[in-house]
């Protein structure tokens, strides 16, 4: 199974320079990585607390420090010109909710055909307080048969980096309990809106 062609080799200078200055901008700021990206490069990336921009930001950098080539979801308006090229050299992946698209399905029609694919979601699903998860990233993870791996930006230590790997078993609170675990020991850019626990509100 190969990788689509328009996925890699025609990255935009203007996209390598984006990508450069992210970079650039998440080591000036004192970040640090940590962690190691599992194999095969075939997973879900969940990017948590999301309470800021800026988190979006220095993740990008994060990648480029990991040598990760995330994806995320954004919506078709994005993908016009001349955002278009750009859009998809960042790794954006198009979804189309207007005519009643089911993202699920198509996240795991693009982990289908790729050897490669590590798909960034942010549960939160907004920068401000929210009461519950949003478990799409749980459905993707379990109908493509891929794990879920832990992401984060830890403000208290200017970490950012993976943390373990978690398979689905189709018990969405048993599975949460180690990722809520994990996140305790996370500071957010703002903690009073991250939520104080994701298991009990999200199920």
């Amino acid at each position: 199974m190969a990788a689509p062609i328009d996925d890699f080799g025609r990255v935009s200078p203007i996209s390598r320079a984006a990508k450069s200055a992210l970079l650039a901008l998440y080591r000036r700021h004192g970040w640090r990585a940590e962690g190691v990206v599992p194999t095969p490069r075939r997973f879900v990336i969940i990017a948590a607390p999301h309470t800021s921009n800026w988190d979006f930001l220095y993740f990008l950098g994060l990648t480029q420090e990991l040598g990760i080539d995330a994806h995320f979801m954004a919506k078709k308006q994005l993908f016009r010109w001349p955002l278009g090229g750009f859009m998809r050299d960042m790794g954006g992946i198009m979804v189309d909710r207007e005519r009643g698209g089911n993202y699920v399905a198509a996240m795991v029609d693009e982990f289908a055909r790729r050897d490669e694919f590590m798909l960034t979601i942010a549960p939160e699903g907004t920068r401000g307080a929210v009461r519950q998860w949003r478990t799409g990233f749980y459905q993707i993870a379990l109908a493509a048969k891929v794990p879920m791996v832990i992401g984060l930006m830890d403000y208290a230590r200017k970490v950012g980096g993976l943390g373990p790997a978690i398979m689905p078993t189709g018990d969405y609170a048993a599975d949460m309990a180690p990722i809520a675990a994990f996140y305790r020991s996370v500071t957010p850019r703002h903690p009073a809106k991250a939520m104080a626990n994701i298991v009990e509100e999200s199920v």
